[in-house]
């Protein structure tokens, strides 16, 4: 590959599609230079290890996630943005599985909270303000539709649902139901 053009910006980027070709967990320094074509050396004066390369990658995923995200639950509301925001967690994690075990890395507080993390939480509370939800019910369900979703997307990439004649599609469709009815009987009660 062509050496020229090297950046941070253009390492991230690429760092994010060999991690959805070999794995989060296999991104090292080494191998983003062999990817682009560069001896590792020549990396260091836009990265500072493996680990800036992966939290580089993790903000980026966090940014195209949310961007996802909000797209998906513009003029939306109740079930109907529940479900599209769910959905685009799934879509995201099934088309860049690499990019979104990045999201789930653990980032310092700082790096955190200036991370477009912030506006995931941001928008599951909106979500939830369609269901008139108070503290701390609303936290709550931050932490339970995270789980959830987070869980059920995680076996679907490990294959965990191919061994029933039941399709993954009903049962993340019959989820979404179940959180919905959930959370308007828990605003009502």
């Amino acid at each position: 590959m062509v050496r020229a053009g090297l950046s941070p910006e253009r390492l991230t980027r690429e760092g994010a599609e060999l991690a959805d070709e070999v794995g989060f967990d296999q991104v090292t320094v080494s191998a983003l230079a062999r990817r682009v074509g560069v001896k590792v050396a020549s990396l260091y004066s836009h990265l500072k290890n493996s680990q800036d390369l992966k939290t580089r990658i993790a903000l980026f995923a966090l940014e195209e996630l949310a961007d996802r995200a909000a797209a998906a639950v513009a003029g939306r509301a109740g079930k109907d943005a529940l479900a599209a925001f769910a959905e685009a967690y799934r879509g995201y994690a099934r088309e860049h599985p690499g990019r979104y075990a990045a999201a789930r890395l653990r980032l310092d507080p700082e790096t955190a909270a200036a991370s477009a993390g912030v506006r995931h939480a941001q928008m599951t509370r909106a979500i939830l303000r369609g269901y008139d939800l108070t503290e701390p019910d609303q936290t709550h369900a931050v932490r339970m539709l995270g789980g959830v979703f987070h869980g059920y997307v995680s076996l679907e990439l490990a294959g965990g649902f191919g061994h029933t004649a039941v399709d993954s599609q009903e049962s993340w469709a019959w989820i979404i139901d179940s959180l919905d009815t959930l959370l308007r009987r828990r605003a009502a009660a």
